[in-house]
Order: structure tokens, then C-alpha cells, then sequence
């Protein structure tokens, strides 16, 4: 067990779950993981082993069939499976902010019939919010829900950056629903998530809903990001969450608050990868007579490495803990976000600059996360977007009394 990220307080179950993953991660998802990212190959070994120990029902309670365990076992199990490879962890995620939506908003009939599948991972969740020309601005969304005499919706637009869009079998989808809402009604209080099951794979997987394929990026590879493209999209009334339309962006906003915490677990996991790795190199390459680690230009950089991965893992079991006991943690949520993800960057710089020009060789481990990184810049909520969270909390806090 490494020496930094350590985590007081734990009980002996958390332990024995954490001693498992990193163990996983050890055997199974380290010594392939840059050959699939290189090969862009999604890790369906990999999700098979983590779907045998569990890990789709983590945070799912025990009367569906899931561990029932808290968010800060699930982010610690996230920052192990990080540090092997991030998209796992991606894949991972999607599925969990699905199973907690349900779990938090979700009828008994949705709960009943969806968990106890997820639970098991025969259920792959994804939920949508982005569009091509929105980014951050959830409010300003233009797909549309509109409900048919009948009862049922008619979904019509166009979804961006859908991580899981292929393999995931139930996507939460976020569309503008109108109806019971006079005009002048604020945007974020006139949307609706939609429950909508389809089959895996690409092209039209069910009538009305397409995905056209994976997009190529420079990083997070294996894991598959798309579109969703609803044309006609026919939802029975019975798969909006929750059941009441206009409920929506606060039930996606209280699920990406928990996927801050697990981004924030991410950053953190890639950033102990990197600290790894720039730790030992520093001790097998020598120059000038001696291994760089003895050199004091490289001591400090892995002073300020070290240093960054146990602020931020402290920052992230910190936001994890407050929303476990039912606070609200929006602020610390954000901030360990918003800390985690820079310092990931940072501390994967550092072990690619130790590296020298080997960090630049898709021979070395380093080069994979140089290109991981910047994804957590952007995921879950820009930085700018957090400092603009953070910020108005603060001012909440902090209210000038004169």
C-alpha cells in the first residue's frame, strides 16, 4: 500500500473492498491498460471482472441487490481504478450518477424495475445533458419532450459528449418539457428527465433514437463518448423520473454533484499513477554518476508531486464525507474538483518532464496519462464553472452584513 492517499477512520469492510480493487487494478487492468488505450479497444475483460466483484451495485442498497456502501467507499474504489486506467473508471461512473438519480428521485415502479438489473450490471446506465452548441450552459438546452394525448412524449434533438452512448442500455436524458409551464417559466424549472431504455451497440437502436458512433478523441479512449440524436423518440409517461415533469436539472445537478466527487477521485487516482511513475524512474536513470532522484532539481519536484496527490485526495474523502452524513456539499464538491483536476495535471507533467524525452515513447505509461489529463480539466464542469460555483457559495457564506 502506497505511502501517500490514505484515508483514517475506515471500517474493516471499506478496507477489505479498497485491498480487493487496487489488487484488481494490479493484475488485471495495469499491465493492459495502455495496449487497449493505444488500440482504443473497450475493456470488456476488464467491466466482466468489476462487474463479478460488484462494483455496478456499489452504492446500490442492499434491498436491490447492490453493497449498499457510501459514496466515500465508492470514490476511493474509483481513485484505485483511476490510477490503472481513467476510462474504466468512466465507465463506471456514468452507470453509478444513473443508479443514483434513481435511487434519489426515481418512483418505486422505476426503482423496482431498474436497480435491481443495474445492481448487477445487466443495466449499463448513461445519462445526457450537453448539446453540440451549449457546452456548460445546461439552461440553454433546445432538445424538447413534448406529451401527446395519449400520454406519451415525443422526444426530438440532439445530445453531445454521452459517455457510455454505446454500451450503456439506459440513458437519463435531460429535454425542455413545457407542458403545465406558463410562458416566462425560468429554463431550469421546465425540464424533464427522461428514462430512456434502448439497445447497446450504434446506428438506430430503437425507433426514433440513433447513436451514430464513437468520437475520436485524444484521450480517454476504450470507453466510448457519442451522440444521441432523438428524431420522433416515442417515452411512455411512466419513464419520467420521478414521475412529475419540471424536475429535471435539479435531479441531473444533484447527480453531477456526486460525479464531482468521483471526478475529483479520478484526478486524484492519475495523479498517484503519476507520482508512481516518476518516483521510480527517477531511481533507474542515472546521469552525471547518479540517479536523477539524487539530483535536488528532481527532489523538489517530487516534493511538490507528493505533496499535491495528499491535498487532494484529503480535499475529495472530504466533499465524499460531507455528502454522506446529508449535508450539502456543492462548495467542497467543487472545490475538490476543481483542486484535484489541476493538480493532476501539474503532477502529471512533473513525472513526464522526469521522464525526458522517454515520456514522449508510447513505450512509456507516462505518455497515455499526458493525454488522460486533460479531460478531467473539462469533465463534470469546466474549472471555470467551479470557481463560478465555489464563489457564489462563498459569497453565501460570507454575506456582508452592513
Amino acid at each position: 500500500m502506497s505511502r501517500l492517499a490514505q484515508t483514517a477512520g475506515l471500517t474493516d469492510v471499506q478496507r477489505e473492498i479498497l485491498s480487493t480493487v487496487r489488487d484488481f487494478v494490479d493484475k488485471e487492468i495495469i499491465p493492459v491498460a495502455t495496449q487497449l488505450e493505444h488500440r482504443d479497444e473497450y475493456p470488456t475483460q476488464i467491466v466482466e471482472g468489476l462487474t463479478e466483484l460488484g462494483l455496478f451495485g456499489l452504492m446500490i442498497p442492499e434491498e436491490y441487490g447492490g453493497l449498499g456502501e457510501s459514496l466515500l467507499t465508492y470514490a476511493l474504489c474509483v481513485e484505485e481504478i483511476a490510477r490503472g486506467w481513467m476510462s474504466v473508471s468512466g465507465i463506471i461512473n456514468t452507470h453509478f450518477i444513473v443508479a443514483y438519480m434513481l435511487k434519489q428521485h426515481g418512483t418505486q415502479e422505476q426503482k423496482d424495475t431498474f436497480l435491481p438489473r443495474m445492481a448487477l450490471g445487466e443495466v449499463r446506465g448513461a445519462f445526457s445533458m450537453s448539446e453540440p452548441a451549449l457546452g456548460s450552459d445546461v439552461s440553454a438546452i433546445t432538445s424538447k419532450g413534448v406529451r401527446e394525448e395519449g400520454g406519451e412524449y415525443v422526444l426530438n434533438g440532439q445530445k453531445m459528449w454521452l459517455t457510455n452512448g454505446g454500451t450503456s442500455t439506459l440513458v437519463a436524458v435531460l429535454c425542455r418539457s413545457d407542458e403545465g409551464h406558463p410562458e416566462g417559466t425560468a429554463p431550469h424549472k421546465s425540464m424533464t428527465t427522461f428514462l430512456v431504455e434502448k439497445e447497446a451497440g450504434f446506428g438506430e437502436v430503437r425507433p426514433g433514437l440513433t447513436i451514430p458512433g464513437k468520437i475520436d478523441k485524444m484521450g480517454y479512449k476504450g470507453v466510448d463518448t457519442t451522440e444521441l440524436i432523438m428524431d420522433g423518440l416515442r417515452i411512455p409517461a411512466n419513464r419520467v423520473l420521478g414521475g412529475t415533469t419540471g424536475r429535471g436539472f435539479y435531479q441531473m445537478m444533484d447527480g453531477v454533484e456526486v460525479g464531482r466527487v468521483n471526478v475529483a477521485a479520478r484526478g486524484c487516482g492519475v495523479a498517484q499513477r503519476a507520482f508512481e511513475l516518476g518516483v521510480s524512474y527517477a531511481q533507474q536513470r542515472h546521469t552525471f554518476g547518479k540517479p536523477i532522484a539524487q539530483h535536488q532539481a528532481i527532489q523538489f519536484k517530487l516534493a511538490e508531486m507528493a505533496t499535491k496527490v495528499e491535498a487532494a485526495h484529503a480535499m475529495m474523502v472530504n466533499a465524499a464525507r460531507k455528502k454522506d452524513s446529508g449535508e450539502r456539499n456543492d462548495l467542497e464538491a467543487g472545490m475538490a474538483k476543481y483542486l484535484a483536476s489541476e493538480y493532476c495535471k501539474e503532477v502529471v507533467e512533473d513525472a513526464f518532464r522526469i521522464h525526458g524525452g522517454y515520456g514522449f515513447s508510447k513505450e512509456y505509461e507516462i505518455e497515455r496519462l499526458y493525454r488522460e489529463a486533460p479531460m478531467l480539466l473539462i469533465g463534470e464542469g469546466t474549472a471555470e464553472i467551479q470557481k463560478m460555483i465555489i464563489g457564489r457559495r462563498l459569497l453565501e457564506e460570507y454575506r456582508f452584513q452592513g
